[in-house]
């Protein structure tokens, strides 16, 4: 079993910064390819970033590649969701994840967190 636990979101103004923290406790963690998702009101979850286990390759959605960076702490049992230059539309329930070392871009991962709220102001 592993326990996701997020933390960091908050209400910014557009162009503004956050860093997501998901921390993990359980077993193995450095095993786990970790993801970020989000789902705003009346809409899917949706894909924003994933890593490998090694931390060795990265993985982004278009509509945040070049202002979101995924890096991942295995020492702190830790994945990290840098996000720089925020939209309105990035305003969502942000979620980590953890699947069992493949990295996935669809919502097929094995444990999830709580979620954190992330509201960007236009």
């Amino acid at each position: 079993q592993v326990q996701l636990v997020e933390s960091g979101g908050g209400l910014v103004p557009a162009g503004g910064s956050l860093r997501l923290s998901c921390a993990a406790s359980g077993r193995s963690f450095s095993t786990y390819a970790m993801g970020w998702f989000r789902q705003a009101p009346g809409k899917e979850r949706e894909f924003v970033a994933a890593i490998r286990w090694s931390g060795g390759a990265t993985y982004y959605a278009d509509s945040v590649k070049g202002r979101f960076t995924i890096s991942r702490d295995n020492a702190k049992n830790t994945v990290y969701l840098q996000m720089n230059s925020l939209k309105p539309e990035d305003t969502a329930v942000y979620y980590c994840a953890a699947k069992y070392m493949l990295v996935v871009t669809t919502p097929n991962y094995d444990y999830w967190g709580q979620g954190t709220q992330v509201t960007v102001s236009s």
